[in-house]
């Protein structure tokens, strides 16, 4: 069937994506990776996205209308955003009227509400990313009260949009499974397409050892220190708090580590908080580090961290972190043994305790068990969670909903048994 995909016709695809595309964190990095997988196997690509945004070359943005007050980039469930859904729905059903897609390709819950009502009125099949769960997403960004009526209204609304699409592609096995026993949506309609990385880019040769060492004099970052990475939004539900409290219990044993924590938002807020716990000569801030710029970032570190607490969320940053050949720490959560198998080093709960412990074990790996490691895991990456793969998986299925044929389903994979 492979031999098939290139021979096709050249595809219209509308991407609704409600977000301030493009900023540089995890469903931003699916959207534009996939974006690129598929201009690259020759089809057009349209994302109608909130009005601003980094601009990615060559990709075809259009932005939807904005108000004077609110330019800033918004981060997780906002109040926001109800405006400007309405905004890109308007946008969108003005774009879609005027050129007709051959597939609505929607991301995130309001892009496959706002695809619905477009598949109805141009006919194009919809298909929806599903990267978590809606309602547990805004349960972790204290945006929703569990058991209250908004968040039954809100779960009725989910469970609805789930079930609208065509077909719907989870970012991983964990997702997937949870469209199906919990949400109920038909197996032979769900597609687990996982979040992948580009390893060519994400690769620990992208800096030589002379450009390390001038990196990590320009950070400030002590050089006979074993350097531990994260890099992502800070935030509570991401694990950070409970990071910079770890730091408290490993200071008590051991003094050979130095943290560089990468990322936004609120990094004042964290700096505070380092300092609060006394730990703030053992961390070193960029704030936003650019998609482009982060393998160069990562490849500063001995190991890496992914202390993401959230149960239904994607986590592509350990996708990053395997690619790069960097030994990775993280609580024992479904996704995160999904990307690193056998290879991570997990903390057994989520708690501070597990994670300092889960850290010492990392920091205490020889050079040599660290490279193994890290060799392991990029092996693993390469194999399973290729933008390439991905991108075959995708153009498989707009072909087989415009033919009108069987979808080729990848059948839903057990979440992996806590190791």
């Amino acid at each position: 069937m492979h031999q098939t995909y290139y021979t096709k016709q050249k595809l219209n695809i509308l991407m609704i994506v409600p977000t301030m595309f493009f900023a540089d964190y995890g469903a931003h990095v699916r959207i534009l990776e996939e974006s690129r997988i598929l201009q690259q196997l020759g089809h057009n690509i349209t994302i109608l996205s909130y009005p601003n945004g980094r601009d990615i070359d060559n990709l075809n943005v259009r932005r939807c209308w904005g108000v004077p007050f609110n330019y800033r980039v918004i981060v997780g469930s906002s109040r926001h955003k109800v405006y400007l859904d309405v905004l890109l729905a308007g946008m969108s059903l003005w774009h879609a009227l005027r050129h007709p897609p051959d597939i609505i390709h929607a991301h995130l819950h309001e892009g496959a509400l706002i695809g619905t009502v477009l598949s109805k009125l141009t006919g194009a099949p919809l298909v929806f990313d599903f990267q978590g769960s809606l309602t547990s997403e805004m349960i972790d960004h204290n945006f929703l009260r569990p058991g209250g009526l908004r968040h039954k209204v809100m779960y009725w609304l989910e469970n609805q949009i789930d079930h609208a699409a065509k077909v719907v592609m989870p970012s991983s096995a964990h997702a997937a499974n949870l469209l199906a026993k919990q949400f109920h949506v038909p197996t032979s309609r769900i597609d687990p397409t996982p979040d992948c990385v580009n390893a060519a880019i994400f690769s620990p040769a992208c800096l030589s050892a002379s450009e390390k060492i001038e990196l990590k004099q320009s950070l400030g970052i002590p050089l006979d220190k074993k350097v531990i990475v994260y890099l992502g939004l800070l935030a509570p539900y991401q694990g950070v708090n409970k990071l910079l409290e770890t730091l408290t219990m490993l200071k008590q044993s051991r003094q050979d580590y130095h943290l560089l924590l990468m990322g936004y938002p609120a990094v004042a807020q964290y700096q505070d908080l380092a300092k609060t716990l006394g730990v703030a000569d053992q961390v070193t801030f960029t704030g936003k580090v650019s998609y482009d710029d982060a393998p160069r970032y990562l490849a500063l570190g001995d190991i890496a961290t992914a202390p993401k607490m959230s149960a239904t969320e994607g986590s592509g940053k350990i996708l990053n972190y395997m690619s790069m050949a960097l030994p990775t720490v993280a609580f024992n959560l479904p996704v995160s043994r999904e990307f690193l198998g056998d290879g991570g080093i997990y903390a057994h709960e989520v708690s501070t305790e597990a994670l300092a412990t889960a850290l010492n074990r990392a920091l205490d790996l020889t050079p040599e068990q660290r490279t193994q490691l890290g060799s392991y895991l990029r092996q693993r990456v390469m194999h399973h969670f290729s933008w390439e793969r991905a991108g075959q998986q995708i153009e498989a299925i707009y072909h087989a909903l415009l033919a009108g044929e069987p979808l080729p389903v990848t059948p839903l994979k057990p979440v992996p048994k806590n190791l």
